[in-house]
C-alpha cells in the first residue's frame, strides 16, 4: 500500500465521519458505532460499489476516475481545496500550479525589505522561516522565550506560551495553519524531513496532534490576525499570502494594518524605540 493511498484512506474516513445522515437525506437516529455516514451509505449515495469504496478507504491500488471521485466528493460535501486534496491523494490529476508573484529569491528578498514598515516574512510550505524583514522580527520578538528547535512559524505559535496569550484569534489561526500544512504535505508524503518534523511536533504539542488527525485542508486566503503587543496594545492586521511560481515551495506573508489605529500604533512595535541598555 503506497503512502499516498494510506493517506487517502485516512482522509476519506475523517471526512465521512463529519457528514451527518440527515445532511444527505438519510433518516437520523439508530445505533452507530462511529459518527457520520457508514461506508455502505456513502457508496450508495455516490453511486459506487460498496466493495470498491471499501477498497478505496483501505488504500488498495484500484483504478479511480475523475467522475467517480467527483461523486464521492459531492457526497462528502467537500470544499474546493478538499476536493483538490482528494484528487492529489488519489493521484488522479496533476497538481494545480500555484499562481502569484513570480520572482527569483534575491528579488523576493529585496521586495520583502522594501515592504517595511509592513511586517512580512518568506517561508516554505512547511512554515520554516527563510527570511523576515525588520518589522516582522520586531512585532513577534517576544514569541521566542523558549529555545527554538528551528525557526518555524507554526512551531513558535503552538509551543511558545506568549504566542497563545498575544495572538488574540489563536483558536482560528492555528487550525487554519495546520490545514494549510496538511494541504502542502500531499506533495511531501514520505519525505524524511517532513515526516521527522511532523513526528516531533506531534510529540511536542498534543494540540497539534489532535488538529493534524482531523485531516482538514485549506487554500490560502486573506485572513485577520489580531495580536496584543506589550507596548503598542491591540493590533489588527489582514494577512495576505503571495505564492512564488518560480519557487513553488516559498510563500510571502504580508501583514497589513486593518484599521487606522493599528497603523498609528505600528511604530511602537519597533525595538529601536526601546531604551538602550546601560
Amino acid at each position: 500500500m503506497s503512502t499516498h493511498r494510506a493517506e487517502l484512506g485516512d482522509f476519506l474516513k475523517a471526512r465521512r465521519a463529519q457528514v451527518r445522515p440527515e445532511e444527505v437525506g438519510l433518516p437520523p437516529g439508530g445505533r452507530r458505532r462511529t459518527p457520520g455516514l457508514r461506508r455502505e451509505e456513502l457508496a450508495q449515495l455516490a453511486g459506487v460499489g460498496v466493495t470498491w469504496y471499501t477498497w478505496l478507504e483501505q488504500g488498495r491500488p484500484i483504478n479511480v476516475s475523475g467522475q467517480v471521485l467527483d461523486a464521492v466528493a459531492g457526497t462528502l460535501r467537500l470544499t474546493d481545496p478538499e476536493r483538490a486534496h482528494l484528487y492529489r491523494l488519489a493521484e488522479a490529476t496533476p497538481v494545480r500550479p500555484k499562481t502569484g508573484l513570480c520572482a527569483s529569491v534575491p528579488v523576493m528578498t529585496e521586495i520583502l525589505d522594501a515592504l517595511d514598515p509592513l511586517p512580512a516574512v518568506i517561508t516554505n510550505t512547511r512554515f520554516d522561516i527563510v527570511k523576515s524583514n525588520g518589522a516582522f522580527t520586531d512585532l513577534f520578538y517576544d514569541w521566542h522565550t523558549l529555545p527554538c528547535v528551528h525557526k518555524n512559524l507554526l512551531w513558535c505559535i503552538v509551543t511558545e506560551p506568549l504566542a497563545r496569550r498575544q495572538l488574540l484569534n489563536y483558536d482560528e489561526e492555528v487550525p487554519y495553519l495546520v490545514a494549510r500544512l496538511r494541504s502542502a504535505y500531499v506533495e511531501h508524503i514520505g519525505d524524511p524531513d517532513w515526516e521527522e518534523d511532523l513526528a516531533r511536533l506531534r510529540n511536542l504539542s498534543p494540540e497539534f496532534a489532535q488538529l493534524w488527525s482531523r485531516h482538514e485542508v485549506a487554500d490560502c486566503t486573506p485572513r485577520p490576525r489580531h495580536v496584543v503587543h506589550p507596548l503598542a496594545g491591540e493590533l489588527h492586521f489582514t494577512v495576505t499570502e503571495l505564492a512564488v511560481p518560480a519557487h513553488p515551495d516559498l510563500v510571502l506573508f504580508v501583514e497589513t494594518p486593518s484599521d487606522d489605529l493599528t497603523r498609528e500604533r505600528l511604530p511602537l512595535t519597533r525595538r529601536s524605540l526601546e531604551p538602550a541598555e546601560a
